[in-house]
């Protein structure tokens, strides 16, 4: 195989493997160049390593992703080889039959590499919304977020970050991996949300911190030295959470993402950002970075027009090109990034 031959199939796995690791649509893979490579003799070979970086790969090995997705990506794996190929491929039918009779659990996992070469993984809820909040599963802007995070790991490092509505935990296990911060606080309200971000900081080697509400003191003081941030869990509801609380956890920068979904939600966060507003001192003055995806202009431009009401100034941070993760293209992303 030429050098240019083994960069695309290259690339073509890395397409394969970044996208079925996050358990991505199936539509976005890029089966139409695999297509393209299964018309040459080589493309059997090529299925085989497909199936080493997806199905065989050892972290779904280890971390399995849904049981449904696992069977429709064979079978669409399948259809693609037997319409290029008469010989049938044993290694194929022997994965999708593994998969036939295994039930579907009620969380599935889903894996982000990194550009270190290591991964965040996440426990999710197979349902999108689910116990009545919609933060067990990743949004596309906890993955922009992240790769913005990731390119500007001196926004955190040796810094405390405060992260309002963590969800499952993507954007702040990214961070605490890539970025050096001291200190993590992830936070949400929901009982639920808060059980599996315990669970998924743990899964990704991390030890929690004492203290999981808003009314647990600050972490221990900084020490630059150490390998990995102090990482709490606190439990924060922007609607009761006083100014004190807020001061308390001395944040040096606070990030949001995907949490402007509905006018109601927008105005208890600009509520707890002004309460943060309120605390800054001469020598403390928290920066604050959220993340969205534009779903209705609306409830953007109501998000902007109630932190110009609470005097709070505002930029729109430029777009960054690396595309680190596996999201929808279509998606129209923005980051804010607020002076406190």
């Amino acid at each position: 195989m030429a050098p240019e031959e083994r960069a695309d199939a290259a690339r073509l796995l890395r397409g394969f493997e970044r996208r079925f690791l996050a358990a991505r649509a199936l539509r976005s893979f890029p089966w139409q160049s695999l297509e393209e490579k299964l018309r040459d003799s080589s493309g059997s070979e090529l299925l085989l390593d497909i199936l080493q970086k997806t199905v065989k790969h050892p972290l779904c090995m280890k971390h399995p992703p849904s049981v449904k997705y696992v069977r429709s990506f064979l079978s669409e794996l399948i259809r693609k080889h037997e319409a290029a190929h008469t010989e049938p491929s044993d290694e194929l039918y022997q994965a999708l039959a593994e998969v036939l009779t295994a039930e579907e659990p009620t969380h599935c996992h889903r894996s982000y590499l990194l550009p270190s070469g290591d991964s965040v993984t996440l426990c999710e809820s197979t349902a999108i919304v689910s116990h009545g909040t919609t933060g067990l599963v990743t949004w596309n802007a906890a993955l922009y977020l992240a790769e913005w995070a990731v390119e500007n790991p001196a926004v955190f490092a040796h810094r405390t970050a405060l992260e309002l509505g963590s969800g499952a935990g993507l954007t702040g296990l990214a961070i605490c991996k890539a970025c050096r911060p001291s200190a993590y606080i992830f936070s949400d309200c929901h009982s639920r949300v808060l059980e599996q971000l315990q669970g998924n900081v743990l899964l990704n080697g991390f030890s929690l911190a004492p203290g999981t509400d808003a009314r647990a003191q600050h972490p221990a003081p900084r020490t630059l030295e150490a390998e990995h941030p102090r990482v709490t869990v606190a439990r924060l509801d922007w609607d009761t959470v006083t100014a004190p609380q807020l001061a308390a956890f001395h944040p040096d920068v606070v990030l949001a993402a995907d949490v402007l979904y509905c006018p109601e939600t927008v105005l208890s966060l600009v509520g707890v950002l002004r309460k943060l507003s309120a605390c800054r001192t001469d020598q403390w003055a928290p920066d604050a970075y959220i993340a969205f995806t534009i779903r209705n202009p609306e409830t953007c431009q109501l998000f902007t027009t109630e932190l110009g009401q609470a005097g709070i100034p505002w930029e729109e941070v430029p777009r960054h090109d690396q595309k680190l993760f596996p999201y929808e293209e279509h998606s129209e992303m923005t980051i804010l990034k607020l002076t406190l």
